[in-house]
């Protein structure tokens, strides 16, 4: 009985923790989001207006918000402005160049996604016989180049289980050991700390096929 519990009581614990975790973040996110509402000043606030909060407000203010950015971005007048604002964050210092990398990660994600992760390979990290999951972002400038070899590659090295931070580092080409795995495979692999591997999620479709297959 003692055995049967335990096996019951951690797959519960399987399927409870994904879905937990999974819900308390977009609770994060809704709450984030409607905070962004007290900008406005309080008696034009939904709250004020309507007599009653609706919750995830926020989310659709927000969706709003960047789809009429987006929209005014592609006329001819809302991109003058844009780039009007662009020449006067250019002329402060500090805030240009936290601007300019800002807008640059930001455009290899959103805009210009051949420059963003190309693809996987395994480096040695730290020391020889050590080695860790990284992603091709492209080749360096010339400038480097010319000083690490032509055949320098960029390489992003993230962190477990954040790999919104990590490491750039700039390797020669024959120390990079191709991987046959997708980004999203490597970045479930790192964000789990190595517990989901290319091989588990493949089984898992492979029984969620032969379930469907069954139920039909």
């Amino acid at each position: 009985m003692k055995i049967k519990f335990k096996k019951i009581f951690i797959t519960g614990l399987a399927v409870i923790i994904p879905i937990g975790l999974t819900f308390y973040i977009l609770v994060f996110l809704i709450d984030t989001m409607d905070n962004l509402l007290k900008i406005v000043p309080i008696r034009y606030q939904p709250e004020v207006l309507l007599g009653f909060r609706i919750p995830g407000l926020g989310v659709i203010v927000t969706v709003i918000l960047i789809f009429i950015c987006g929209l005014l971005t592609k006329s001819y007048f809302g991109y003058k402005i844009v780039s009007s604002g662009e020449d006067l964050v250019d002329k402060i210092p500090f805030v240009r160049s936290i601007y300019q990398s800002i807008k640059q990660v930001s455009d290899s994600m959103f805009t210009d996604r051949r420059s963003s992760f190309k693809k996987v390979v395994l480096v040695e990290f730290l020391r020889k016989g050590i080695y860790t999951l990284g992603f091709v972002t492209g080749m360096p400038g010339p400038e480097i180049r010319s000083k690490v070899g032509q055949n320098g590659i960029s390489v992003f090295l993230p962190t477990t289980p954040n790999p919104t931070s990590g490491y750039l580092v700039i390797l020669p080409e024959d120390d990079l050991i191709q991987v046959d795995m997708s980004v999203e495979e490597a970045l479930t692999y790192i964000i789990s700390v190595g517990i989901v591997t290319a091989s588990d999620r493949l089984k898992r479709r492979e029984k969620l096929a032969v379930s469907n297959n069954n139920t039909k």
